[in-house]
């Protein structure tokens, strides 16, 4: 259902974070919303690692809205690393960034993005640019397969037991 597709937006910075959240809720916008604020967040969080461990709480994500210009692991990086995993191939990355730099979209395209879009300034065209999000991506678009690769008797942080992860989110 495309009102429970999960959304992962990986930003580093408060005010887009918050920006973000106001304009979904204005454009009615009610998928459910994860946030990794650094590329080596994204990639845990993707991996199902650490506080991301739990999967029915931290699902795979439908769509990553991803910026660039992270501390920790650039957008780049966590872009080229997405498309080497088997499972994660195919997701739906939208580079949403605040960079106009023609290198940039280019280097973004290079690397596997499947749309590259310029953060807009303006509260309402957030609201315009969310909804288009909403409809393309959620509802329009058919979304490929992903899953995590398998644990192998890991530890879970959360409680130290050894136990084998049967599925795959």
């Amino acid at each position: 259902m495309p009102d429970q597709a999960v959304i992962l937006l990986a930003e580093d910075r408060e005010d887009d974070i918050a920006l973000v959240r106001k304009a979904f809720a204005k454009a009615y916008i009610q998928n459910p919303l994860h946030v990794v604020r650094d590329g080596e967040e994204a990639i845990a969080y993707l991996q199902g690692e650490g506080r991301y461990y739990n999967r029915d709480e931290y699902p795979l994500p439908d769509l990553l809205l991803l910026d660039l210009k992270m501390p920790r692991m650039d957008g780049f990086d966590v872009l080229k690393w997405i498309r080497q995993q088997p499972g994660l191939s195919s997701l739906r990355v939208v580079v949403l960034t605040s960079s106009e730099d023609i290198r940039d979209v280019n280097v973004a395209y290079k690397l596997g993005a499947n749309s590259f879009m310029v953060k807009p300034m303006d509260f309402q065209d957030v609201v315009h640019m969310s909804q288009f999000l909403s409809k393309y991506w959620l509802q329009l678009s058919k979304a490929p397969e992903t899953f995590r690769q398998p644990r192998h008797h890991t530890s879970n942080p959360e409680n130290g037991s050894n136990a084998p992860n049967g599925k795959h989110s």
